[in-house]
């Protein structure tokens, strides 16, 4: 396929005309971003063309300003307003993969790509494991793959198979529009399909990672066996948590081969469980905000401080970017900390950090009352979001804690309230885990730090900053100046 088709240049064109659009933020992923100088090229070679054709004029395009944006601070699959908004710019067309959260104060468009698919050999494969099943069957699949979708079902449908119940899940409008709220709930405003269809009345809808479908009243997902097309990625993980109790087959596209071996989930839902016990168990809690475009990202981070300090715990939030063990190394004085993102990035893999990361979702079961482990799980934060105040556990009362083997109170969590100085607080707490960490390192001693920035200036990650009182060997050298193309004292070479 050519860049145009790809890329889906003329509906982007269409798309920034039919909205009068000045300044126009696009935003890769690193894989993509090799092809972004031919795709601004290509746009504002069709936006001339357009400007000619509805005005008549000489198709001057240069009143579109594009500006070109990577490396996100957070998720690729998140639209990044924060990065638009230094451009000032009026929209955002988001290319790759896409989680399809909804924004917060900017519109955007979505180019999801369009990846090969083998469709004879996937249709086939999908009959034959229909036949085998002897159930309905449910096509999910990667966004990538959603363009081959009508050619599958048009395959499907003449061979043996089509006799069977076959579902296919819709994909989402691909046009983001911020969010409205209504009591600090944020009300989806993606609700029709991309093709321009709708879930049926009066049959139970669903929807994740961009793909929305509807089974009949009385029909459940066990029921159905789920077949992915697509890749194990970050939105089959996704897929994988939310329905673990159906059963699921994925097709390899760039394999040509069915997995139907899911061992690992099985491990991953005990994992998650046990840090849900850990987190019971915690008494300093950091809030990690992993988004800051998603709408409703603010008032899940207040509902989680609200539940934690309802049950008696102490939270701090933290505004990092993409998390990873050295940033969150430099606060050992969270026990746990609640991941605040989106669905597919919800998912962090803690095993090299010092403290567990866990979801919202896992804390509400952690710290609500009545809230237990049944094995259903929920990825989405938005979904979580409730306008009253949740009931938080009772800490006066005993009880077991499958981490310490017995009968535990939480009575001592509110003793940090009694200290006058909070820093100081944090200093005995955290005096000893320094000392462990980095023991040939000047370290905190408990009292010393008169302030936050004081207390703050021992930890050992600083970013990418230079110390000058650094020893080194080597002077340092000045390189060559001017320009690129030609340095300065630089001898000019003629091309032959």
């Amino acid at each position: 396929m050519d860049l145009e088709s790809i890329y889906e240049i003329d509906r982007v064109a269409e798309f920034i005309c039919a909205r009068a659009f000045r300044r126009v933020a696009l935003q890769f992923p690193d894989e993509l971003l090799k092809d972004s100088t031919r795709i601004v090229a290509a746009l504002h070679e069709k936006l001339r063309s357009f400007n000619q054709l509805h005005t008549g004029s000489n198709g001057d395009a240069k009143d579109v300003r594009l500006y070109v944006m990577a490396d996100t601070m957070y998720g690729n699959c998140c639209v990044d307003e924060v990065g638009a908004s230094h451009a000032n710019a009026d929209c955002v067309i988001h290319y790759g993969h896409s989680c399809f959260s909804p924004t917060s104060t900017l519109p955007a468009f979505l180019v999801l790509g369009k990846a090969s698919l083998n469709v004879p050999v996937c249709a086939k494969k999908l009959c034959d494991y229909t036949v085998k099943a002897g159930k309905p069957i449910l096509v999910l699949y990667g966004l990538e793959y959603a363009h081959a979708i009508t050619e599958i079902k048009a395959s499907v449908g003449t061979q043996s198979c089509s006799r069977l119940e076959v579902r296919y899940a819709d994909i989402m409008s691909l046009v983001i529009t911020p969010s409205e709220t209504f009591n600090g709930k944020p009300q989806l405003s993606d609700g029709q399909c991309a093709n321009g269809c709708s879930t049926e009345e009066n049959n139970a809808s669903y929807r994740i990672g961009g793909l929305m479908w509807s089974l009949p009243m009385g029909h459940r997902m066990e029921d159905y066996l789920l077949f992915y097309v697509g890749s194990d990625n970050s939105a089959f993980a996704n897929m994988l948590m939310t329905y673990n109790t159906c059963e699921i087959v994925r097709y390899d596209a760039t394999e040509d081969l069915l997995v139907n071996d899911f061992s690992q989930q099985k491990r991953i839902l005990k994992r998650r469980y046990f840090l849900i016990e850990k987190a019971k168990d915690a008494s300093i809690i950091g809030i990690l905000v992993g988004t800051l475009g998603v709408a409703g990202y603010l008032h899940m981070i207040h509902q989680m401080k609200d539940l934690i300090t309802r049950a008696g715990k102490k939270a701090y939030t933290f505004v990092m970017g993409r998390p990873n063990p050295a940033k969150l190394a430099n606060f050992p004085e969270c026990d746990v900390f609640i991941y605040v993102s989106c669905a597919q990035t919800a998912l962090l893999d803690s095993k090299e950090f010092l403290a567990p990361v866990i979801t919202p979702f896992e804390a509400m079961i952690a710290f609500g009352r009545g809230s237990e482990w049944t094995g259903a799980y929920v990825t989405e934060f938005r979904d979580l979001i409730t306008s009253s105040p949740m009931e938080a556990k009772d800490q006066s009362e005993a009880r077991f804690s499958f981490i310490k083997g017995g009968y535990v109170e939480d009575l001592e969590q509110q003793d940090v309230e009694d200290v006058e100085d909070g820093v100081s607080a944090l200093v005995n707490i955290t005096a000893k885990a320094l000392l462990v960490r980095d023991k040939d390192s000047q370290t905190v001693k408990m009292g010393t730090a008169k302030s936050g920035a004081e207390y703050f200036a021992t930890r050992s990650y600083h970013g990418l900053d230079i110390h000058p009182e650094n020893d080194f060997s080597e002077p340092f050298l000045i390189g060559k100046s001017g320009r690129a193309s030609g340095y300065k004292n630089e001898t000019t070479q003629q091309s032959l």
